[in-house]
């Protein structure tokens, strides 16, 4: 059998432990570990921030606000949404969306198919299909009126809708929806 050779810890530069195994050190390698660690815990932290934030939904980011020139509706929605997950689109009416104790309120087919509409509250006095979406009729004698849609998105993508009053220019807008 050979016998081990015998190095002279006083001369060797390789550290050990316990005088018996070496522990050699990369440090080009560390900092190179070190450098993506950083970036790693970066980008957990932008992707945080952005979610507390509403970027994927439920938050500052998510929620939008619309209105026509003359402020007779604004529509408060969300912008970013998730499939399969409920949201309500709002429907602000003033003094002058009030024509004859009624308020008529064209919502495009996207809103209905696309986005879900699950529900509608207050229930119109009557509803009309036709080209391109159903037009709506509630009673109101006073304002501010409110009507609120529940909606459902089951399919991701951008899905763009209108919503318009009567003799009035239209509300266009989009929401996102993520999966």
């Amino acid at each position: 059998m050979p016998e081990p050779t015998v190095i002279d810890s006083a001369t060797d530069s390789i550290p050990k432990v316990h005088d018996e195994v070496s522990v050699g050190a990369n440090l080009e390698f560390q900092r190179k570990w070190w450098r993506f660690e950083h970036i790693v815990w970066s980008v957990f932290f932008l992707i945080l921030l952005a979610d507390l934030l509403g970027a994927f939904g439920r938050g500052w980011l998510a929620k939008a606000h619309r209105s026509t020139p003359d402020q007779a509706l604004t529509v408060d929605y969300e912008r970013i949404a998730r499939a399969s997950t409920p949201s309500i689109l709002s429907l602000h009416f003033s003094p002058p969306a009030i024509r004859d104790n009624h308020i008529q309120v064209f919502l495009s087919d996207s809103i209905i198919q696309q986005l879900g509409a699950q529900r509608i509250s207050p229930q119109p006095v009557v509803s009309a299909a036709g080209e391109g979406g159903i037009t709506y009729t509630f009673a109101a004698t006073r304002a501010p009126a409110i009507v609120q849609i529940s909606l459902q998105p089951q399919f991701p993508g951008s899905h763009a809708f209108r919503i318009q009053l009567a003799n009035e220019p239209a509300i266009q807008a989009s929401t996102f929806v993520l999966p």
